[in-house]
């Protein structure tokens, strides 16, 4: 049957409808009307497949594990903590005057808060460093030994790591109090995510045995009086330790579950 045979036909455009449309020189696209809809359907998503499922959480636990130097201030919180112990011990070399290395240190400490308040950064580590080298300062001025500046930096170890221990040993580890906000789960890896409890519970045990070198190897050497080994040691144990720390964490929770994100219930 040809247009041409219909009334009203224009046997200049006669179609020959038996054949395909390609074939005519016309195209046309179909479209699915869903009853009752008013529209063609839209397509279901695939379900995702265990690879997707696996890629997906596994991307999840390394974002996570990303944080890690952000909790711990990155290198800049490190270095923050690290010079002014540095600044000490050249300056008494120099000057072999206590006061005098107790308030260098002490100016190096504030020009970094200064200058984190001028950048309108964090101040949390600079702070930090500041304080400490300020009972430290006091104390080695006060009694006038050098050694005693470093002995706040020494027992904040050995409390530090006590603190880490006994939060691992009551399913409290710091570790993972330190990183929950950061990661935006807060503490639901305590009571929803036994994998992350886990293995914040392995990384917190592997800051106590890593962080506590430290003291192990400087208090001798503070109960010795040898101002100069205990200050050089007391600065190449600061960020090499603290670096091998994080990077075991950080080891540790790219195999953990990923993080559950807390939910904030609007007030």
């Amino acid at each position: 049957m040809s247009v041409s045979n219909l009334p009203g036909g224009d046997p200049a455009a006669q179609l020959d409808l038996a054949k395909p449309a390609e074939a005519s020189g016309y195209s046309y696209e179909r479209s699915f009307e869903v009853p009752g809809s008013g529209g063609p359907a839209a397509a279901e998503p695939a379900p995702e497949t265990a690879e997707e499922t696996a890629a997906r959480e596994a991307a999840a636990s390394r974002e996570a594990a990303d944080t890690v130097m952000q909790a711990f201030g990155g290198v800049r919180g490190m270095i923050d903590m690290t010079l002014p112990g540095l600044v000490f011990i050249i300056t008494y070399n120099i000057t072999h005057q206590v006061s005098t290395a107790a308030w260098a240190a002490l100016g190096l400490s504030a020009l970094f808060v200064v200058a984190r308040l001028f950048k309108r950064e964090t101040i949390q580590h600079a702070f930090s460093g500041v304080f400490g080298v300020a009972i430290g300062a006091w104390i080695s001025m006060k009694t006038g030994k050098a050694e005693n500046f470093y002995l706040p930096g020494l027992l904040w170890s050995v409390g530090y790591c006590v603190g880490l221990a006994v939060s691992a040993l009551v399913r409290w580890p710091l570790i993972g109090v330190m990183l929950g906000p950061v990661t935006g789960e807060m503490f639901t890896w305590r009571t929803q995510n036994p994998g992350r409890l886990a293995a914040y519970t392995k990384a917190t045990w592997a800051w106590v045995v890593i962080m506590g070198i430290k003291p192990v190897i400087l208090f001798p050497l503070y109960f010795t009086g040898n101002v100069n080994l205990l200050g050089w040691l007391k600065v190449a144990l600061g960020i090499p330790p603290m670096l091998l720390a994080m990077y075991i964490t950080w080891q540790i929770l790219l195999k953990a579950p990923p993080p559950i994100k807390a939910v904030v219930e609007d007030e």
